[in-house]
């Protein structure tokens, strides 16, 4: 195998594998709840409005209605749920892959398309190749090496991707316009408006995140620790981005996990550590006192 087959195949714990699947599912079964309910509208808009997407027309869809979306909801929920469980991961796994991208074609087909599906479409895809995997399994897989592999890939070119959009689009006056001015204007915070007031701040953060995205592919260059450093600092950069202009990207922060070594967060575990602690504490509160004597024996 070549050095680049040897990268893209390396092995990684199957309860990696299940812990990013459960949390990739259940992370969809939020999205339809929290984050795009409002899809469910477009069943009520004219169909005139409906300006399908390349993959839409490719695969001839019909244009969306109510009941068409309705179905697709509860539907894309319950196996999102079932999905999370790790059962079936090749039926349940590209069930909801198939759905939730028509989920995205619906909610794109009317005006403004957004980048940051683009990690998690790709996990969605990939993580039923993996096949079966245990929260906690230690066994080492190339086959759920290689899907998160891919999802890391879809991460980065997320971000490089961005910077080359804005390069082509907006050219180098792209880094010293008025893009976060016009941002903080729209939906900026009042930590934002404290830092408008810094003088050529958000210009120098404009040619900052212009290097980051550019920079971003050297992750796959870095040692596993600062690896990992790298990772965190792509999350504090989010972070700064919802604190300022409330933009989340809640669904690449999910595909992001991929970087990281999830096997270790084991929450059903910590939650049954916490009842056996809290149910022996209940005891010993509730058992009767020993009763002692004193050196007479009485």
């Amino acid at each position: 195998m070549t050095a680049v087959g040897r990268w893209l195949t390396e092995a990684v714990p199957l309860g990696r594998i299940a812990a990013f699947r459960t949390l990739v599912s259940l992370f969809v079964a939020g999205d339809l709840v929290f984050f795009t309910p409002w899809v469910r509208t477009h069943g009520n808009v004219p169909g005139e409005l409906y300006r399908p997407l390349f993959v839409s027309r490719l695969l001839h869809l019909p244009t969306p209605t109510e009941w068409l979306i309705t179905g697709t909801f509860w539907t894309l929920l319950v196996l999102a749920l079932l999905a999370a469980t790790g059962r079936a991961p090749r039926l349940l796994g590209w069930s909801v892959f198939a759905l939730y991208l028509y989920w995205m074609i619906i909610a794109m087909s009317y005006g403004k398309v957004d980048h940051d599906r683009f990690g998690l479409l790709v996990a969605l895809a990939v993580l039923p190749t993996a096949g079966r995997a245990r929260h906690g399994d230690p066994t080492r897989t190339e086959a759920g090496g290689w899907a998160l592999r891919v999802t890391q890939i879809a991460v980065v070119c997320t971000y490089f991707l961005a910077a080359w959009a804005k390069l082509r689009f907006g050219g180098p006056d792209w880094m010293t316009g008025s893009v976060l001015a016009r941002a903080i204007l729209r939906r900026g915070t009042d930590l934002a408006d404290l830092i408008a007031q810094v003088p050529y701040l958000l210009i120098a953060a404009q040619f900052g995140i212009m290097a980051f995205e550019l920079l971003s592919p050297v992750v796959f260059l870095l040692p596993a620790r600062w690896r990992t450093a790298m990772v965190g600092f792509f999350y504090s950069f989010h972070a700064v981005t919802m604190a300022t202009i409330t933009i989340s990207f809640a669904p690449h922060l999910v595909a992001m996990a991929s970087f990281l070594a999830l096997e270790r967060v084991r929450p059903l575990v910590l939650l049954r550590r916490l009842a056996r602690r809290a149910g022996g504490a209940t005891a010993t509160e509730t058992s009767p006192p020993r009763m002692t004597t004193g050196p007479t024996g009485r």
